[in-house]
C-alpha cells in the first residue's frame, strides 16, 4: 500500500505552532472547584458520591475551551498547556510554587494570583488532609528510612492509580448506555443477604452521578460552540462550528456515528479520567486504528469523509494530547519521571481478536501523522507480529530513522503470551497492548498499576555493608554478613537474594497500606465507568472492581549490578586479582588514586550485552532472583504483583544515592537504563545486545525497555533498513518485547549540550518516551551521549 506524505495545510500547522510556543503554566482552577465541593458535600454524603459530586461540579463549572480553529475540542486546564493541580492528592506548599517556577527544567509559570489562591484557599483547607499526608502519616518508619535511601519509590505520594487504556467500548457505546447498566446493577441489588449491597449502592450512584456529569460537560462546549457560530465572519468556519455544536450534542451521551464523532467523543473520555484524577500515567485509546477504521471505512465509502479530511482531524487530535502537560511534580517524584509528558500512549498494528494482522489503511496514516506532526505527545508504537507484513515495519522505520524517538517497537506475540500466562482469555489478551512505557495491560478491562521503581544496584550496595546504607550511615537492611568473609560467589549471591526479598517485603507492605487508603478515600467512579466490570461488580476501580487486577513493581540498573558482580565474581574469586576487602575500600574512596584499579574494572571484566554467557547469565539470577521475590504475591484490591524492567528517568536518580560501584562506575553517576547494558560496554555490535537482553525471561514480565543508539548513516539507504527489520525481527523471535532506537551521533548531542539555542527542536529517546534534548538535566543528557553507537549491525 504506497502513500504518500501530504503535510501539514495551514490550521493544523498554526494549532501545532500554539501548542509547541506555549509555556506551560499551573492552573488553580480545579483545585479551587474540588475545594468548594468538598466544602458543600463531605461529611454529608458517601465517599463514592463525594467524588461523583466533586467530578460533576468540576464538569459544570470548569472553563471551556474552543481555540481558534480547532476542530477536536476540549482542554484540561482554561488553555492548551494549562496544568492543573490535585490538592486531595498533593497539596503544594508556596515553597513548591516556587521552585516549580523557577527550576530550569520541566518549569511551570506560576502567577501572582495562583500563588495566593494556594496559600488563602487551598492550603488552609487541605493542609494535613491530602493522599500524601495519609500516606506518609500511614507508614513505618523502616519504609520511610527505605524510600528516603532510594531503595524504592512510590508513585501514588503524588498521583494516583489509573495506569489504563481504554477498549472499544467507549467508541461503541453512548453513556447513556452506561447509565443502563448502571441502573440494572443497582435495581439488582440484594439488600437481604449481601452485606456489601450498600456499598455496592453507593459506588454505582456515583457511576450514575458521573455518567451525568460528562455528558454535561460535552453540551457545554456544545454550547459555547453556537455561541461562537453568532460572532463568527467566516462562513467556513461557522460550518466547523455548527458541526461541532451538532456531534457536542450527541456525543458522548449516544455512540459516535462518524470518523470526527469518535474522536471527539474519545477526547470527551480522556478528559474526564484526567480530570477526575492525577492518573499514573494518562490515559489513552490504545489501539487506535482498529477501534478507528470501522468508521473510516464507513465514512469513506458513504463519501462523507475523504482522506485529507481523515488525517488533517488526526493531526488536530494529536495537538490535543500535545496541549497537556504532565501536573506538576516535586521531590523524588519528579527526579524519578522528569518530563512534561504524560505517557499516553498509542499502539498501531498488532493482532485483531481473532488473530488476524491487525494493520490497516488507517495504521498507515497513523504514522504519515506521527511523522509529519513531530510532537512529544501522544507517544506512539507499532505492535508487531509474525502477522505483520515488511512493508508495515519500513514504514515505522521511515520516521524512526528521522531521529526523533517515534514510534517504539513491541512484539505483539510476546506481550499476549505474557498476557496469557497471568491468566487473561485470549480474546482479552489479543486486543491488550502496551501503554505508559512498556507496560503490558488488558485494553478496557484491567487496572495494571505500577507501584514504584525497585534500585536492584542498591540492594547490591547494601549487601556488601552488612545491611548499612554507606551514603546515610543508617542500618536499613539485613546483616547478612561482613563481605569480606564471603568464601564463595554463591554466598554473597545468597546475601543479596535475602536483602532483596527483606526490601520486596517493605515495599509490598506500604503498598498494600497505600492501596488501602486510595479505595477507602479517593475512589475513581468515572474511570470505572469504562473499566470492564466495574460496574457488573459495582465495586471502583481503585478498589479492584475491573475484571483483571495488577500490581507492578519496575526493577531498574540490572545492567549496573549484572557488571558489578560480574567483576566480582572474575576480580575477587576467580582470577584472585583484587580481595573483596580492598575492592571495598576503592569502591568507598571513590576509585581516587586508584584509577588503574577502575580502568581493570571497566576493561577487563566480562560484561553484560555482548553476547557472553559469564555475564549474562549473572543477569538471568539477579532476574529470576526479582522475580520469585515478586510475581504472584497478592494486593489488598484482590490483585497479583508482576515485575517490569523500566526506569523513566529514575536511573539518574537511583545512580545519585549510590556510592562507586565495583563495575568501574563512579558515585553518583546514572545507572544503566532498562535491560540495556551499562552505556559504552556493549562492544559486539547491536546482535550480540540483543542475544543477551533475549537470556532474560521477557514473557515472566509484563514489560522491558530496551534502548539502541545507531548513528543516522546506518539508516539512510533501503539495506540500512532491511538490516534493522531483520534485528527487530531476529529479536523479537527470541521473546523479546520491546526495542526502541535513537538515531543521532555523540557529536551533535555534545553540540547541543554546549549550545543549546541552536538545537531547540533536537529531540531524543530518553526511556519509554521521547523528549527535546534541551528539556533533559546534564546528567540524562551525559548518560544519552555515553550510550554505545552503532556504527553497523
Amino acid at each position: 500500500m504506497e502513500i504518500k506524505l501530504r503535510g501539514m495545510n495551514k490550521r493544523v500547522q498554526k494549532l501545532r505552532q500554539q501548542s509547541e510556543i506555549t509555556y506551560p503554566s499551573i492552573s488553580i482552577e480545579r483545585a479551587v472547584l474540588v475545594t468548594e465541593a468538598y466544602e458543600k458535600y463531605r461529611d454529608k454524603v458517601s465517599i463514592p458520591v463525594l467524588r461523583a459530586l466533586t467530578f460533576k461540579h468540576l464538569m459544570e463549572n470548569k472553563t471551556i475551551c474552543i481555540n481558534d480553529e480547532e476542530l477536536i475540542v476540549g482542554e484540561r486546564g482554561e488553555g492548551p498547556q494549562s496544568a492543573p493541580t490535585y490538592p486531595e492528592l498533593c497539596c503544594h506548599t508556596l515553597e513548591d510554587l516556587k521552585i516549580m517556577n523557577d527550576r530550569k527544567k520541566i518549569s511551570f509559570f506560576v502567577s501572582e494570583e495562583v500563588r495566593e489562591t494556594q496559600e488563602e484557599k487551598i492550603i488552609s483547607y487541605w493542609q494535613g488532609k491530602s493522599m500524601r499526608n495519609l500516606i506518609f502519616n500511614a507508614m513505618e518508619q523502616e519504609w520511610k528510612d527505605c524510600y528516603e535511601a532510594g531503595i524504592f519509590t512510590e508513585f501514588m505520594e503524588q498521583r494516583a492509580p489509573g495506569h489504563t487504556v481504554g477498549d472499544n467500548k467507549i467508541f461503541e457505546k453512548g453513556f447513556f448506555d452506561f447509565k443502563r447498566e448502571i441502573e440494572e446493577q443497582l435495581q439488582s441489588l440484594d439488600y437481604y443477604n449481601d452485606p456489601e449491597a450498600y456499598e455496592k449502592q453507593e459506588e454505582l450512584k456515583a457511576m450514575n452521578i458521573c455518567a451525568d456529569a460528562i455528558v454535561i460537560f460535552a453540551k457545554r462546549h456544545a454550547e459555547e460552540a453556537k455561541s461562537l457560530v453568532e460572532k463568527e465572519e467566516n462562513p467556513q468556519r461557522k460550518k466547523e462550528l455548527e458541526k461541532i455544536a451538532e456531534t457536542c450534542y450527541h456525543i458522548p451521551e449516544n455512540p459516535p456515528r462518524n470518523f470526527a464523532e469518535a474522536l471527539q467523543s474519545y477526547w470527551f473520555v480522556h478528559l474526564g479520567v484526567i480530570t477526575e484524577l492525577n492518573t499514573w500515567d494518562a490515559f489513552c485509546p490504545g489501539r487506535l486504528d482498529q477501534h478507528l477504521y470501522p468508521f473510516y471505512k464507513k465514512d469513506i465509502e458513504e463519501g462523507t469523509l475523504t482522506y485529507e479530511e481523515a488525517k488533517e482531524l488526526l493531526q488536530c487530535f494529536w495537538v490535543k494530547f500535545n496541549n497537556q502537560p504532565a501536573p506538576p511534580k516535586v521531590g523524588i517524584t519528579l527526579k524519578e519521571s522528569g518530563t512534561y509528558t504524560d505517557f499516553a500512549n498509542i499502539n498501531i498494528g498488532g493482532l485483531r481478536i481473532d488473530g488476524s494482522d491487525g494493520v490497516n489503511e488507517v495504521s498507515y496514516m497513523l504514522l504519515e501523522v506521527i511523522d509529519e506532526m513531530k510532537l512529544l505527545q501522544p507517544s506512539s508504537n507499532i505492535q508487531v507480529s509474525k502477522k505483520s507484513p515488511d512493508y508495515f515495519i519500513k514504514k515505522a522505520e521511515e520516521v524512526i530513522r528521522k531521529g526523533w524517538g517515534q514510534p517504539s517497537v513491541f512484539n505483539a506475540d510476546a506481550v499476549i503470551e505474557e498476557l496469557l500466562r497471568q491468566g487473561k482469555s485470549i480474546e482479552d489478551a489479543r486486543c491488550g497492548g502496551t501503554s505508559g512505557c512498556v507496560e503490558a495491560g488488558a485494553f478496557g478491562k484491567e487496572s495494571f498499576i505500577l507501584t514504584g521503581y525497585f534500585n536492584l544496584t542498591k540492594v547490591l550496595e547494601i549487601t556488601l555493608n552488612n545491611g548499612v546504607d554507606p551514603i546515610s550511615g543508617k542500618k536499613i537492611g539485613l546483616e547478612t554478613g561482613a563481605a569480606e568473609n564471603f568464601q564463595s560467589f554463591n554466598e554473597l549471591m545468597e546475601a543479596f537474594r535475602r536483602q532483596l526479598h527483606y526490601f520486596i517485603d517493605i515495599k509490598i507492605r506500604g503498598n498494600n497500606i497505600i492501596e488501602k487508603l486510595y479505595a477507602n478515600y479517593m475512589p475513581s467512579p468515572f474511570l470505572s465507568i469504562i473499566i470492564s466490570d466495574c460496574i457488573k461488580n459495582a465495586r471502583d476501580y481503585n478498589a479492584g472492581g475491573t475484571r483483571y487486577n495488577t500490581n507492578y513493581i519496575q526493577g531498574v540498573g540490572i545492567g549496573s549490578i549484572t557488571d558489578s558482580l560480574s567483576a566480582i565474581q572474575y576480580h575477587v574469586f576467580d582470577k584472585q586479582t583484587l580481595s573483596m576487602k580492598d575492592l571495598l575500600e576503592i569502591l568507598k574512596e571513590n576509585f581516587q588514586g586508584k584509577e588503574n584499579i577502575r580502568q581493570l574494572l571497566l576493561n577487563k571484566t566480562p560484561r553484560y550485552g555482548n553476547d557472553d554467557d559469564y555475564a549474562d547469565d549473572i543477569m538471568v539470577r539477579i532476574f529470576n532472583s526479582f522475580y520469585e521475590a515478586v510475581n504472584g504475591r497478592r494486593s489488598m484490591r484482590g490483585g497479583t504483583y508482576r515485575i517490569n524492567m523500566l526506569p523513566t528517568t529514575c536511573h539518574v536518580y537511583f545512580g545519585s544515592v549510590i556510592g562507586a560501584t565495583p563495575d568501574g562506575r563512579r558515585a553518583g553517576l546514572p545507572l544503566s537504563e532498562g535491560i540495556s547494558p551499562v552505556q559504552g560496554t556493549d562492544r559486539k555490535g547491536p546482535t550480540a545486545v540483543i542475544k543477551s537482553a533475549a537470556k532474560m525471561d521477557h514473557l515472566k514480565t509484563g514489560g522491558t525497555l530496551l534502548n539502541q543508539k545507531f548513528t543516522p548513516q546506518l539508516l539512510e539507504d533501503e539495506k540500512g533498513l532491511d538490516n534493522l527489520m531483520y534485528l527487530i525481527r531476529a529479536y523479537f523471535k527470541l521473546d523479546g518485547h520491546h526495542i526502541q532506537f535513537n538515531i543521532a551521533d555523540a557529536n551533535t548531542l555534545k553540540k547541543a549540550q554546549k549550545n543549546p539555542e541552536a538545537y531547540e527542536g533536537l529531540i531524543v529517546r530518553v526511556a519509554g518516551y521521547s523528549d527535546y534534548f534541551n528539556n533533559l538535566d546534564k546528567g540524562l543528557q551525559d548518560e544519552i551521549i555515553a550510550r554505545t553507537e552503532h556504527e553497523s549491525f
